[in-house]
């Protein structure tokens, strides 16, 4: 009798641990999704892709800023895409990297840090999955100037 109350034990000490571990499993793989976008939008920043932003940014998507007079700023995607026209391709030479990633259900939310030569950009990333895949809906960003 002690043998088979071992083994039940030993089965639901299992269960369990399978169950967490495919968890875990369905987790990493939904990080490893919301990576994949935002290293489109690092791409598309790091090599003045406009089509690599494209699969990051939900079409509606805003980016939110507070100007030099301490005002709110917004761009929209059609906005912010023509300003890189003018370095369509060019590679910009800097350090950008996903710095923090936190996954609730179908919300996301990344934190970028984007170190180039003359300045500092810090955003903020609101990701929902919809339609089955992850998309930038929200941007909020900040920037510093370095001293030379």
């Amino acid at each position: 009798m002690k043998k088979v109350q071992a083994l039940a034990a030993l089965l639901v000490v299992a269960a369990t641990a399978c169950v967490a571990l495919g968890g875990a499993g369905q987790k990493s793989a939904e990080e490893a999704a919301v990576r994949q976008t935002v290293e489109h939008y690092l791409h598309g920043l790091k090599h003045n892709d406009v089509e690599s932003l494209k699969k990051a940014f939900w079409s509606e998507a805003k980016l939110f800023f507070v100007t030099g007079d301490g005002k709110l700023g917004q761009l929209t995607q059609e906005d912010w895409y023509k300003s890189f026209a003018g370095s369509a391709g060019k590679v910009e030479e800097g350090d950008l990297r996903i710095t923090a990633l936190e996954i609730t259900g179908n919300a996301a939310s990344v934190k970028v840090e984007e170190d180039y030569p003359n300045s500092k950009y810090t955003d903020y990333l609101s990701l929902l999955k919809l339609k089955g895949q992850w998309w930038i809906v929200n941007k909020i960003y900040t920037s510093e100037r370095k001293s030379r």
